[in-house]
């Protein structure tokens, strides 16, 4: 079977998927013992996640890893990278504990400061994403992809906006006064609410809380790849169509600013 993805980004999937299966091998124990103050079985999953993922990057590339687990690099050091891969190995920390299934697996190639491909895995929904800018966005089950691309809202569309289960912003309601008609909030958890987005599930995710650049890198490169856009957001002006890209590895600070993803 002809694959419609390119071998780096079949090897990265498969990377993912590796990860992926860690993550599950903890997550399926019967950790409700614990309470939901005890990270334990988190920090197990993700440390187990981080090192499949930088042992084999490792082995099938020559470029720089910036993982969640591994933030400490100098930015003396990081603002010499042009290409490096960004990693969160089990992004949705809340949503593991709340064992909801919303978390993902995130491995992103930055090139000169913009992410180019990106692998977004949900091992508990066996659910892919994988977006190659310039060549295209899929989902991906069982080995089975399809193609996916962001709607625009457009007429009388209810304006499906993603929001988060966890981290709710009051300032989400200014931008959406500023629209025409109904609005509808889609929850989710995790870099999923990009791919919501990039899937043609929801017309805007606007981020109006913290998030660094490992949570973002995977996500936003399926979300161009599918059509969308990622800029800064001015919560001020928050429909700002003049707003700069969201960039990568600029700075040095790892934080993201407030963000908007569109159709």
């Amino acid at each position: 079977m002809t694959l419609p993805i390119n071998s780096l980004a079949q090897t990265v999937l498969r990377i993912a998927k590796e990860a992926g299966d860690k993550i599950m091998a903890i997550y399926e124990n019967d950790f409700a013992i614990y309470e939901k103050q005890d990270t334990s079985p988190l920090t197990e999953a993700d440390l187990a996640a981080h090192n499949v993922i930088v042992d084999a990057l490792t082995a099938e590339s020559d470029l720089p890893i910036l993982s969640e687990e591994s933030a400490d690099i100098s930015w003396d050091e990081r603002k010499q990278w042009q290409s490096y891969w960004l990693v969160d190995p089990l992004d949705g920390t809340k949503e593991f504990i709340k064992k909801n299934g919303e978390f993902t697996v995130n491995i992103a190639l930055i090139e000169n400061g913009k992410p180019t491909m990106g692998i977004v895995y949900a091992p508990a929904l066996n659910k892919s994403y994988v977006g190659i800018v310039g060549e295209g966005a899929w989902t991906e089950i069982n080995g089975e992809f399809a193609p996916i691309s962001a709607t625009k809202h457009s007429g009388n569309d209810v304006w499906k906006i993603v929001g988060s289960r966890s981290h709710q912003s009051p300032e989400i309601q200014n931008l959406l006064a500023q629209l025409d008609g109904e609005t509808e909030l889609v929850a989710m958890g995790s870099s999923l609410k990009l791919c919501l987005v990039a899937e043609g599930e929801a017309h805007l995710y606007p981020r109006l809380g913290p998030t660094s650049e490992w949570d973002t890198g995977a996500a936003h490169a399926v979300a161009i790849a599918a059509g969308a856009k990622v800029t800064v957001l001015d919560p001020a002006n928050p429909l700002d169509s003049n707003a700069e890209d969201l960039t990568y590895n600029q700075k040095e600070s790892v934080l993201n600013p407030f963000f908007l993803v569109s159709a």
